[in-house]
């Protein structure tokens, strides 16, 4: 981590490494994938442990827990019309995340109103669309808000093909889920990387610790689906997850609510500070 009082060839030297090591990880991902066989959707996935009804609601809790997803999206949404951040070149990023946040609770209660593949289609649509364009908005905070931005249309198509790959080959009797995984598990080495190396300036760091975190999380609840619903007796895995990873978003809203505000409505000085992007550097 370079510090002011370092040389001039050291900062330069892990300034030349940041993108090289970000490539390398992306590319290990890629080559890791492609040397694995197919990987079909297990028939045992839509399975649920808590398939009570709720208010008249088949899978009532998996169903109304999208709700949080809605919530945390629209707080985020709302939050940035209007504000600073909607004067920044990562705006549309902004949006098209929180956007695909809330359409990711319509798709996803829909999915489990009636488990299956051509319904779990439109839950994973706009989650790959949110996991792209959130690495985006890292892409473009951390490193260069000109490339998030450039970036934000290939990584959201990226996540929407790999979706439309996964249905289609299924489809044909020969699911495959590689380029879906990539998408939705490859971004988690390359933000932590990119926070590593980019240090904060400002207190946001916390959040974004926070979301990794509720990430890893929900996705061990979904794993111990069955685990979570015996232990507790009132709450499944999967719900957990749903709450977990909405509570995520919330955090993420905070990280950049944080970023772009120092104290009451005073937007942190991003421009004099070469580290912290900022809104100065890519309207």
């Amino acid at each position: 981590m370079p510090t002011d009082d370092q040389p001039e060839f050291c900062r330069t030297c892990i300034d030349g490494i940041r993108i090289p090591a970000l490539l390398l990880v992306a590319g290990c991902g890629i080559i890791v994938a492609l040397l694995l066989p197919p990987i079909p959707q297990p028939a045992s996935y839509h399975d649920f442990a808590d398939q009570r009804i709720l208010f008249g609601i088949p899978n009532g809790w998996n169903v109304l827990s999208n709700l949080a997803f809605v919530l945390a999206g629209a707080i985020g949404l709302a939050g940035i019309l209007g504000k600073a951040t909607a004067r920044c070149a990562l705006s549309p990023a902004y949006g098209v995340f929180f956007g695909a946040v809330i359409l990711t609770g319509l798709g996803s209660a829909w999915y489990h109103l009636a488990p299956g593949n051509d319904t779990l289609v439109w839950d994973r649509l706009p989650m790959a669309v949110a996991f792209m364009s959130f690495l985006a908005i890292i892409i473009g905070e951390y490193i260069n808000m000109r490339v998030g931005r450039q970036l934000l249309m290939p990584l959201v198509l990226l996540g929407v093909l790999s979706v439309w790959y996964w249905y289609f080959t299924e489809s044909t009797g020969h699911g495959d889920l590689r380029a879906y995984g990539l998408v939705q598990f490859l971004p988690l080495p390359l933000i932590l990387l990119i926070a590593w190396q980019y240090p904060d300036p400002s207190r946001a760091g916390r959040y974004l610790l926070a979301v990794f975190l509720l990430i890893i999380l929900s996705k061990g609840a979904e794993l111990f689906d069955d685990t979570v619903m015996t232990a507790t007796g009132v709450m499944s895995g999967h719900t957990l997850k749903h709450l977990l990873a909405a509570l995520g978003v919330w955090f993420a809203w905070r990280w950049l609510k944080t970023r772009y505000t120092c104290h009451g409505n005073n937007l942190c000085p991003a421009g004099s500070n070469p580290a912290f992007p900022g809104c100065s550097h890519g309207r």
